[in-house]
């Protein structure tokens, strides 16, 4: 059973991998605008992330919803990345996403060679969420569900929500705030435990579908 690591800040533990690694394994973490992907991967990696952020210009404004994102000045256009090694030598690489709908054709890179996807969903804009499971679907990637909490977040019930975002019942979905270590760790631990469960017993680890991502967009009849 993976567990949490005892790091805590960034670089505590150099950039060289620790001598008890056994398991290299690639993350996406993905979810729509604004949701807080580049905020997790600061929270928990243990050595400086990497970010390749912009500032949000006017021109931005037709094509990003910004409903709810006030505060919001930047975003991601490459990806974030980060690392974290949890105990029993597994060492998760954490691979950002961008979250809007023109940056789509860089998901195949970025998602090559990937496990699983932990899914941030922001629960003030449940639509929001529905194209990047679509994509993770299409995938074949397994995931988990990670309910960022805002301030002005509303209560739902986990039926509720579960029902909203159609997901199957071994799908997890856990609560989270991005901006604590702690909570975002024990997301990251949510995917692993759940990658693990589909891995057979003394069998080869599971591996990522051949073409990690379809090449072209999900049709009307197919959005969730």
């Amino acid at each position: 059973m993976a567990s949490a690591p005892s790091s805590s800040s960034h670089g505590s533990g150099g950039m060289h991998l620790p001598d008890d690694t056994r398991e290299l394994v690639k993350i996406l973490v993905v979810g729509p605008f604004g949701v807080g992907k580049t905020t997790l991967i600061d929270s928990v990696s243990e050595i400086r992330p990497l970010h390749t952020e912009e500032q949000l210009t006017e021109a931005s404004v037709a094509v990003d919803d910004l409903a709810g994102l006030r505060d919001k000045t930047t975003t991601t256009v490459a990806i974030d990345f980060g690392r974290i090694s949890l105990a029993g030598g597994i060492v998760l690489y954490l691979f950002g996403t961008p979250g809007q709908e023109r940056f789509r054709t860089l998901w195949a890179d970025i998602a090559y060679g990937a496990l699983g996807a932990l899914v941030l969903v922001d629960t003030r804009r449940i639509d929001a969420s529905f194209e990047v499971l679509g994509l993770v679907e299409e995938s074949g990637l397994p995931y988990a569900v990670a309910l960022n909490t805002f301030p002005d977040s509303r209560d739902h019930s986990e039926e509720e929500l579960r029902r909203a975002l159609d997901l199957e019942p071994a799908t997890p979905m856990v609560r989270c705030d991005a901006r604590d270590r702690n909570a975002s760790v024990d997301a990251l631990l949510a995917l692993v435990e759940h990658l693990l469960t589909l891995t057979p017993s003394g069998g080869a680890p599971y591996a990522p579908p051949e073409h990690t991502l379809a090449t072209s967009p999900r049709t009307e009849s197919q959005s969730r």
